[in-house]
């Protein structure tokens, strides 16, 4: 009986090709657009993780103290207990880690050897670089670059110049691409460095690096030594320490651990880049949501097929009654048709998207796409949208086609055949 239910869908479907290829086409389509917007939105996402786990440390210690003790305590509470503060204004506090080398130690000892593997004291400072007419405020980094390099593979980053060169070179500056581009700086070009207080310094372009991170491509990196003199920091202070550790996804409990024994305030990689990972997941959800929205509309296309073939095979659907097949058969014969149509539909979306994915992933052409610059699309090719897309697309025509098929089973056979005499 499931052939032959199978074999009146498919004529139905054939005897009206034209109607019915145009639903297959806006259902393809539509799983189509649906398929390559969600693996643009999670390639990006995906992208995003890979770079910020490869090119930013997985845990910063910050120059922010946790210890600090409160002004006043309250020994005793109620409703007549009085507290004066007098003078408290004070001076905001520069964000510093004191005696970073001891901490240093510490990562090192056998406590962390097995989680932790490598760190980098900085020194950030914002200043004005200057080249002739042209000036731009911009974040320097001082750091020291064999431990930098752990960190962020800055070494092979580099677009020019090399990292010897920089350890080699007094005051060399390894400039972030956006900052040469903006400032039209080129290897070995001179560079006045202003801080915020303190004398103006000159320094030589090193290198210049682009690691895909806007935020990152916008800074330029110095050595520690100098960063701690422009900054006006002695020796033994820094005003922040990265980490690269074992598992940078699992993370949270190293932090807080780390925030404890140092008494320094102490982020993870998902905590600085909290908003953006907020704004991805923002848009996942507005994509998935679409996916809903469009298989209904192609839901209607389906419907609309099937009530067409209900009203013009009332006849022939009557006939059928006559000789015995019951309404649930019939039923389940429209139903077969929708599923058939939305099958083949998203079927050809299917095969559409893997086009239309690799051809974003190949273009060849830079752009910015949110806090990531690169060359193509970021396009996560995720079996799972596939099948996600395609199911519910599926789904959707499969159920639009319940109440055409439901009409057809309330038909009369002796009122639709006398009236299909008259």
């Amino acid at each position: 009986m499931l052939k032959t239910l199978l074999d009146i869908a498919l004529r139905h479907l054939l005897g009206r090709r034209r109607q019915t290829l145009t639903t297959i086409t806006g259902v393809a389509v539509s799983t189509m657009v649906l398929i390559t917007t969600i693996s643009l939105t999670r390639g990006l996402l995906d992208s995003f993780v890979e770079t910020i786990v490869n090119v930013a440390p997985h845990i910063t210690i910050k120059g922010e103290k946790t210890n600090s003790v409160p002004v006043d305590i309250l020994t005793r509470q109620g409703s007549s207990a009085v507290v004066l503060v007098e003078d408290n204004i004070r001076k905001q506090e520069r964000e510093e880690v004191l005696n970073y080398r001891q901490i240093l130690e510490l990562f090192a000892s056998s406590l962390y050897r097995d989680e932790i593997r490598a760190v980098s004291p900085y020194v950030e400072s914002q200043v004005m670089a200057v080249k002739g007419n042209r000036n731009e405020p911009v974040l320097l980094k001082g750091v020291d670059i064999q431990k930098e390099d752990l960190i962020s593979g800055i070494g092979r980053k580099l677009q020019s110049g090399n990292l010897a060169a920089f350890e080699k070179t007094s005051n060399a500056l390894l400039i972030g691409r956006t900052v040469a581009r903006d400032m039209k700086l080129t290897l070995n070009d001179e560079v006045i460095i202003i801080p915020a207080s303190g004398k103006s310094r000159q320094c030589k372009v090193a290198g210049i690096f682009f690691t895909g991170v806007n935020a990152v491509d916008n800074t330029i990196v110095g050595s520690l030594k100098l960063g701690q003199i422009i900054e006006g920091l002695p020796s033994n202070k820094v005003t922040g320490i990265a980490l690269k550790i074992r598992d940078p996804f699992d993370n949270a409990l190293l932090s807080e651990e780390l925030q404890r024994v140092t008494g320094y305030r102490s982020l993870t990689w998902q905590d600085q880049n909290a908003s953006v990972l907020s704004l991805f997941t923002r848009i996942g959800y507005i994509v998935f949501s679409l996916v809903a929205f469009v298989g209904v509309v192609s839901g209607f296309g389906v419907a609309n097929i099937l009530v067409t073939t209900v009203f013009e095979k009332s006849r022939d659907i009557a006939i059928m009654k006559s000789f015995g097949f019951s309404a649930l058969q019939l039923v389940g014969m429209f139903v077969l048709e929708g599923f058939l149509v939305g099958l083949a539909g998203a079927l050809a979306g299917g095969v559409l998207a893997v086009g239309s994915i690799n051809i974003f992933a190949v273009i060849p052409v830079e752009n910015s796409q949110g806090p990531l610059t690169k060359t193509g699309f970021s396009m996560s090719q995720n079996p799972l949208y596939f099948i996600y897309v395609i199911g519910v697309t599926v789904f959707i025509s499969t159920v639009s086609a319940i109440l055409p098929s439901a009409k057809a089973a309330k038909l009369e056979p002796i009122k639709v055949l006398r009236d299909s005499n008259l």
